[in-house]
């Protein structure tokens, strides 16, 4: 079962790139010993029960408030199960947690994207009360998607709260957390930190080689490597999320939402919005007046 979940394929939902589980029950289907690589970046979070399962030659044996950070191409032996396991599943491509958590308030958050080794955590009593509501609510959400109740708002809200939540699980726990960043893997957050703080007003990929010290070829080269996404795409999806931001705003208009984003003019900014979003940025901030207008 945990295999058919984790491996779900994530374009055909009701969130693209997304997909969430709450287990009441867990009943095996994946046969004992059988090992298979994890598909989607996945996490964890066990309720009650005992869960031992294996990561390359690592065993780790998850019970109540334990939190499992398992990210894509880890090879997963799944090995026994006790008692009455209960669980919470997120699953979620590294796109779609790209175009959510490149904030500054989230940034943090990225620590656990970026890894390329699995990671468990035992929660306080009060983080895994916190954690377990945000993945009801994340539910709550996809379950209104599927029934047409269609709210992006909340949706990125619900999503942004997840990260959140992990990005103070991840600082709270950090001492406890061993950490083996590769040089590139280290590169990359620095690199995403950076984007974060300046992409209102540093659009150029030269600009973030330069403050890191190496050339912009290797800067895209290494995080294309961890992230499976350019350097100018994760710019690009960070001044997007800016972007919204500002719109979601009327009394800003759009002429001084493109000059505070440092573009040359409305048309060019248009352009590029259009660009990432399929729409533009008018009918952005049409859409999002119409929606608060039916609440």
């Amino acid at each position: 079962m945990i295999k058919d979940l984790i491996n779900i394929e994530l374009k055909d939902l009701p969130i693209e790139g997304l997909d969430i589980h709450i287990i009441k029950k867990y009943v095996i289907k994946t046969a004992a010993q059988e090992s298979f690589i994890v598909n989607n970046f996945s996490i964890l979070l066990i309720k009650s029960g005992k869960f031992k399962i294996q990561f390359k030659e690592i065993t780790q044996e998850l019970t109540a408030r334990d939190l499992m950070i398992i990210p894509k191409n880890s090879f997963c032996t799944l090995l026994e199960v006790h008692d009455k396991l209960q669980l919470f599943l997120i699953s979620f491509t590294l796109d779609f947690a790209f175009k959510n958590c490149l904030k500054k308030e989230l940034v943090e958050s990225i620590y656990f994207l970026i890894a390329k080794s699995t990671m468990r955590i035992k929660l306080e009593e009060k983080d895994f009360l916190v954690l377990s509501l945000i993945y009801k609510l994340i539910h709550l959400v996809v379950k209104d998607i599927e029934q047409k109740v269609f709210d992006t708002e909340l949706q990125r809200i619900s999503f942004n709260l997840f990260l959140y939540e992990l990005r103070l699980i991840y600082t709270k726990y950090s001492n406890d957390l061993v950490q083996n960043f590769s040089r590139k893997e280290s590169l990359t957050m620095e690199f995403l930190t950076v984007v974060t703080i300046h992409c209102i007003k540093q659009h150029s990929v030269k600009f973030y080689a330069g403050s890191l010290f190496v050339t912009s070829g290797y800067l895209n080269k290494v995080v294309k490597q961890i992230t499976g996404r350019t350097a100018k795409k994760i710019i690009g999806d960070a001044i997007i999320i800016e972007a919204r931001n500002l719109l979601e705003d009327p009394q800003t208009s759009i002429a001084d939402i493109a000059e505070e984003l440092e573009f040359s003019s409305v048309y060019t900014f248009s352009k590029f919005f259009k660009k990432h979003t399929s729409i533009s940025p008018s009918e952005y901030r049409s859409n999002s007046l119409e929606k608060f207008r039916h609440r």
